[in-house]
């Protein structure tokens, strides 16, 4: 298809012109931007990218295998972002790529040469700003138009995220695809409905359509640093030039103390000898920020990749670990009116990647590092178990008949006790019992989370760990 460069304004074979066209965009609303195409938008809520494509770039191109900007290789998507009540801005949501077609992914296993490329190679972000209180989409302002590729230092991390989605399709495991599996690339799930399924190759079990995405906490990162221009306010992990994956460089880094007493690593990063009366989770996490040369508590490649650091401490002699653990503070009020599906809790597991670090305890108290082990929950202990605790509390909140006391006064709940899962149980996760949260009904009760029995957490580290 030929167009005429001075009737359109820019040249649909180079990026730098269309990003220099695409500047225009800043300022008008997604309504303003689409023109004429609004009532489409309204009518078919439609792709409000191709509609821009259209409306504001005067070009259409239908064929969904190639680029928007084929000419150009270059990717148009329509993205949001939001201030948050800090006064920071982040990436309101994932960036779908493109559908992940399961018979045709598994024939291509080098990023490079894949469909996936030719879409994610070279994007123009177009970024508009979410406010709660504009109902209509197309009232939204934009607010940048960014030519976007992935970085240097972030290729290989994306590309051994690409290796283990192809990799799980290939062994018929398309339905266990979680996003907690990768780092900074994703498979998201993109249904009509809960119950919209595909074929996969290699397994007669349907999955769960799902698509290539950029990860929100990846998506904040390139808003803030690439797009917006920000000073990082995290410290990097990773300082040189490596091709080593995000996973290898940190477990390679910690490794390499693995056998030493956690006081005496403390005094060799200067943290000072921790008193007998200092509890072993207060220096913990800080001594895994040392062992990756981080010097603050913030790691520009852990919030990227939305890993939280877990410290695991192993009874020597029991052969079980200390404590359970916990998640986020449930809001029964929020908690009431989910579905299983969108709830906080499916997507904190689906989503999340854990960077367990293991400490044994010896016969005098001391903790000696065992290792480290990245760590994503199973599909099938989510949908299976999990789901099963989460819908017996959702019960006990929207019944509103949550407790009841005892003989002697002492106050008994009715959430889901650990001897009710091999997985997981709510109990108290609050300062003490005056903090409390508003349930349904208007009653207060004290607040609570759900928690990862310990027994479960032990089952799941690694042979080396235990």
């Amino acid at each position: 298809m030929e167009y005429e460069i001075e009737k359109l304004g820019y040249n649909p074979a180079r990026a730098e012109s269309i990003e220099r066209y695409a500047q225009g965009l800043i300022g008008l609303t997604i309504r303003e931007a689409v023109g004429e195409y609004a009532v489409e938008a309204k009518r078919n809520k439609g792709n409000l990218g191709q509609l821009i494509e259209k409306g504001f770039f005067g070009y259409e191109n239908n064929n969904e295998s190639l680029p928007d900007f084929y000419e150009a290789g270059v990717e148009l998507k329509l993205t949001p972002f939001k201030k948050n009540k800090n006064n920071t801005y982040s990436a309101k949501e994932r960036l779908i790529i493109t559908m992940i077609d399961y018979m045709k992914v598994i024939n291509e296993e080098n990023l490079y040469t894949s469909h996936l490329w030719t879409k994610a190679s070279k994007i123009l972000l177009v970024e508009y700003l979410y406010k709660k209180d504009i109902k209509d989409t197309l009232d939204y302002k934009i607010k940048y138009a960014t030519l976007f590729s992935p970085q240097r230092e972030d290729l290989p991390t994306i590309e051994a995220d690409y290796h283990i989605i192809v990799s799980k399709v290939q062994a018929g495991k398309a339905h266990e695809l979680s996003e907690g599996d990768t780092y900074y690339l994703g498979a998201a799930t993109k249904a009509q409905s809960a119950a919209d399924r595909r074929q996969q190759p290699n397994s007669p079990e349907p999955a769960k359509p799902r698509a290539f995405s950029f990860k929100t906490t990846y998506m904040t990162y390139i808003l803030n640093h690439y797009v917006m221009r920000k000073k990082p306010k995290e410290e990097r992990i990773i300082q040189e030039r490596t091709d080593k994956d995000l996973a290898s460089y940190i477990t390679d880094r910690i490794n390499q103390y693995v056998g030493r007493y956690a006081h005496l690593l403390c005094d060799s990063f200067g943290m000072g000898m921790p008193a007998q009366s200092t509890s072993f989770k207060s220096y913990a996490a800080i001594l895994t920020y040392r062992m990756l040369g981080v010097t603050s508590n913030r790691a520009e490649e852990l919030s990227k990749a939305n890993i939280v650091v877990k410290t695991i401490r192993i009874e020597k002699d029991k052969a079980r670990i200390k404590e359970n653990m916990s998640f986020p503070t449930i809001k029964f009020k929020e908690l009431a009116e989910e579905t299983w599906e969108e709830s906080q809790l499916a997507h904190y597991l689906h989503e999340k990647k854990f960077l367990f670090v293991v400490y044994e305890k010896d016969d005098y108290g001391d903790f000696i590092l065992k290792g480290c082990q990245f760590w994503n929950m199973p599909y099938e202990d989510i949908e299976e178990h999990v789901s099963e605790v989460w819908h017996k509390m959702q019960e006990v909140v929207i019944s509103g008949d949550f407790m009841h006391y005892g003989k002697k006064g002492k106050a008994h709940y009715h959430f889901p006790k650990k001897k009710d899962s091999s997985v997981c149980h709510v109990r108290p996760h609050g300062k003490n019992n005056k903090d409390v949260d508003e349930m349904p009904n208007g009653r207060m009760c004290p607040k609570q989370s759900f928690w990862l029995n310990r027994e479960y957490v032990y089952s799941q580290l690694e042979e080396r760990l235990k």
